[in-house]
């Protein structure tokens, strides 16, 4: 069975690395299955969980916050902002901060709320929730 290597790597550190059958990301054109052999690529990323598939019914699920994805024949880097494992998540802390921006979002009508933020704080949250299973 082919495989490619994953690396998820932020400023601070290697937050994964192993080898996939397939990586689906959110690109923002997008989503994207990568698979052995693909053709070598660039792309930024969207907020969104980072799955790579390993094995039949073994899975890898990255909460990543953006970044960029580098695509060789045998290698899939991702130069996350940030990243974080199922087991790295706060679970209390990303539905406070999903509740803050959602509250953000609703009084929208008040002119010193940064929208923008608040829907990029909702998306993070968001997606450390899915990955933490929550």
């Amino acid at each position: 069975m082919n495989t490619i290597a994953v690396e998820i790597v932020t400023p601070e550190r290697v937050v994964y690395r192993g080898d996939a059958r397939i990586v689906v990301a959110r690109g923002v054109e997008g989503d994207l299955g990568i698979l052995p052999n693909h053709i070598p690529m660039v792309t930024p990323l969207k907020i969104a969980p980072v799955l790579v598939k390993k094995h039949e019914g073994e899975d890898d699920k990255i909460a990543v916050s953006g970044g960029i994805m580098e695509v060789r024949r045998d290698k899939v880097t991702i130069l996350a902002e940030t990243a974080e494992l199922p087991d790295e998540i706060d679970v209390d802390r990303a539905r406070a901060a999903k509740e803050r921006a959602e509250r953000r979002l609703a009084e929208n009508e008040r002119e010193d709320i940064d929208f923008k933020r608040a829907q990029l704080a909702l998306q993070r949250a968001m997606t450390r929730l899915d990955v933490a299973g929550k």
